[in-house]
């Protein structure tokens, strides 16, 4: 018999100054029996930053044909797509060739150090790919407010993020190891 997914709700309240963006979400996560707390937040954490009218949770780690998070277009083109954790570069590839924006949100310390050095090569005519890393440590925290039903603030302000609930703040400061590339004029 195949595990099901566990059920995560969330009330997200959204506070991102750099985009001039407030809003409330009422979120329903469905966590792979495979995925941990730590990635499943990680996903929550992306969705904060990209939040939106449209952008929407993929099917999870067993669908390879969807992204963690995607945005469509009123016609069904892929405008945003978002993938956490240290997908192959292959995965990356044709995302970049399905989307118009395409986010690798990667952590978990050393290891996705080393999981970029070993791609980024591969990815450099992907133009618009834009890869951030997160700070191992701020990534534990986050999995640590993991609950069945939680109520999250998000704070957004100058590329610095402060997620938390009534009991704990966790503060994420994201580094941008690449970013897109600019056409030349």
């Amino acid at each position: 018999m195949a595990l099901k997914a566990t059920i995560f709700k969330a009330e997200l309240q959204i506070a991102d100054m750099d985009r001039n963006y407030y809003r409330d979400h009422a979120l329903t996560i469905a966590r792979h029996p495979s995925e941990t707390d730590e990635r499943m937040m990680v996903r929550l954490l992306a969705y904060a930053l990209h939040a939106g009218e449209t952008l929407a949770f993929g099917k999870g780690l067993s669908t390879e044909d969807e992204p963690d998070l995607w945005r469509k277009d009123l016609t069904g083109a892929i405008e945003l797509w978002i993938d956490v954790g240290q997908p192959d570069e292959k995965r990356i590839r044709r995302a970049c060739g399905r989307a118009r924006e395409v986010f690798v949100y990667s952590y978990g310390g050393q290891g996705a150090a080393i999981w970029w050095d070993q791609i980024a090569g591969k990815l450099e005519r992907n133009a618009n790919l834009t890869v951030v890393t997160l700070p191992a440590a701020s990534s534990q925290a986050l999995a640590r407010l993991a609950q069945r039903n939680m109520q999250l603030h998000c704070t957004i302000q100058e590329g610095q993020i402060s997620l938390g609930d009534s009991a704990e703040q966790v503060l994420v400061e994201p580094s941008t190891i690449r970013s897109p590339v600019k056409p030349s004029r």
